[in-house]
């Protein structure tokens, strides 16, 4: 997991951010809206500052303001909630190979602002920026159109392949819950292969991931 071919730590992560990447900051229950100031509790929602990809932490109120497209000339966008499973998403190892992915899990979300894809992959310094060959995705998104769907700076692929195994796990996620999962890796993680308290931790994240999604099978119509 700690590999770096092709890829940037991001080094000036924001802060709402770090508080997923660093061990112990995780936001408490009676801490504030970071728009209007109101009390928040642990189980909250985000909105993403697309300018500074600053991840936000709002009250229920603040964060339905910039759910409808468009809001605040598109500076700010909510978080969804949406889990999809994708189960009959097509990825075989070549095309995961020609992503140029060092490692068995990454995410990938369109960021409006750079108006490209990134991809990112734990690792024991936070988030991983790695390049991702255009003609590579344009033949992921051919071969399941599904990801036409990722709304813009807060949903990603998040992609996972067990050690040892051969098949992948596709979901689409909000962004939140890649650095939630890049927290955990960076935060147990022990040694050269990581420990078995990591490999748990990863396992428990997308056995919640699972339990709270939906599938969905390429052809079936669009979830709103």
């Amino acid at each position: 997991m700690s590999g770096f071919r092709n890829g940037k730590v991001i080094a000036d992560a924001p802060n709402a951010l770090k508080r997923f990447l660093e061990p112990g900051l995780k936001r408490r229950a009676g801490e504030a809206c970071e728009m209007c100031g109101q009390p928040i509790v642990e189980q909250h929602s985000h909105v993403v500052n697309v300018e500074s990809r600053t991840l936000m932490c709002t009250c229920r109120a603040c964060y339905l303001l910039f759910t409808h497209s468009g809001a605040a000339q598109g500076k700010y966008r909510a978080v969804p909630d949406r889990v999809l499973n994708l189960n009959s998403f097509r990825l075989s190892t070549a095309e995961w190979d020609a992503m140029q992915i060092p490692v068995g899990m990454a995410f990938f979300f369109y960021n409006s602002s750079m108006k490209k894809i990134t991809a990112f992959y734990p690792s024991l310094a936070g988030a991983t920026e790695s390049m991702v060959p255009l003609e590579a995705w344009d033949d992921l998104v051919a071969a399941n159109p599904v990801l036409r769907e990722l709304a813009p700076d807060v949903e990603a692929l998040l992609i996972y392949r067990r050690r040892g195994e051969d098949q992948f796990q596709c979901f689409i996620v909000p962004i939140d819950a890649c650095y939630e999962l890049t927290g955990k890796v960076r935060r147990y993680w022990k040694g050269f292969d990581g420990g078995e308290e990591v490999w748990r931790e990863i396992e428990e994240f997308f056995s919640g991931l699972r339990a709270r999604s939906r599938d969905r099978n390429e052809g079936s119509s669009a979830v709103e």
